[in-house]
């Protein structure tokens, strides 16, 4: 016999006994059978800890790009109130609405006690 002929019915006869349950029969996985259980136990921790660490993740990245977006729209809307209080803006406003006000000519005068 070849060697190939040899290893052919043990690769068989190893997936015959892994799809039909015998490999849980044998004295190996019964002696560790606790350890098994305890690596399976890490390995769905592991992936659920990861699904919910990059879950995390994406949410500070998208509440990251919102807070951006506000600072943005803060500092346009600061830049626009500030245009709108300069005197010669105030003047326009008054003068388009046509409110008939006008600016004082001469300067306060200041009252000492």
């Amino acid at each position: 016999m070849t060697q190939d002929s040899q290893t052919t019915p043990q690769k068989t006869n190893f997936f015959i006994s892994l799809i039909s349950g015998g490999i849980l029969k044998q004295e190996f996985v019964i002696k560790h059978i606790k350890m098994v259980i305890f690596i399976i136990f890490l390995l769905v921790f592991y992936i659920g800890n990861r699904y919910t660490c990059l879950s995390k993740l994406r949410e500070i990245d998208r509440l990251q790009k919102e807070l951006q977006d506000v600072r943005n729209e803060s500092i346009y809307f600061s830049g626009q109130l500030t245009g709108h209080n300069r005197m010669s803006q105030i003047e326009q406003l008054v003068e388009s609405q046509g409110l008939g006000l006008e600016s004082a000519q001469t300067p306060p005068i200041i009252l000492h006690k």
